[in-house]
């Protein structure tokens, strides 16, 4: 069944994130490392622009968050634009940390994918894509998009 092999994957692919990038030094979730790769992406995002985008509910967004201010690697500051919104940046220490993690986590994602040939691992990736893509209305944290400008 999908759903059964889809939580298998997830289980394997968290165990392995961690696994590198404890062994690399790091103390970072999956979803941190998301947070913290989406927000230097985006500079100054908005705390529930960067639920969507990295398809996390809002409430669970601010622990998230939270951690990664206590950590010392992101800042909250008011926004100029709208006064109920806080805004996202990393510190220096947060460059640092997504830089020095990067290759522990490219390693990881390898490692999830070993059983496979390149052609297989792209296929794969592609499907997962276009599964995810149908059935992203679905959710109950969809993916939400930048809206081009």
């Amino acid at each position: 069944m999908p759903g059964h092999l889809a939580r298998r994957f997830q289980q394997i692919a968290t165990a392995v994130f961690l696994s590198e990038t404890t062994a690399a030094g790091y103390d970072l979730t999956p979803v941190q490392y998301a947070a913290l790769s989406a927000i230097k992406l985006h500079p100054e995002i908005d705390q529930i622009t960067l639920a969507g985008l990295i398809a996390y509910d809002r409430t669970t967004i601010t622990g998230v968050v939270d951690r990664l201010v206590e950590k010392g690697l992101i800042i909250r500051t008011a926004s100029s634009r709208d006064r109920r919104s806080r805004e996202l940046t990393l510190t220096a220490r947060g460059e640092e940390v997504l830089a020095g993690v990067t290759p522990a986590v490219e390693a990881a994602q390898q490692m999830m994918l070993r059983g496979l040939s390149q052609t297989e691992a792209a296929q794969l990736m592609q499907l997962l894509r276009k599964a995810i893509d149908h059935a992203n209305d679905l959710s109950r944290a969809p993916y939400k998009p930048l809206p081009r400008r």
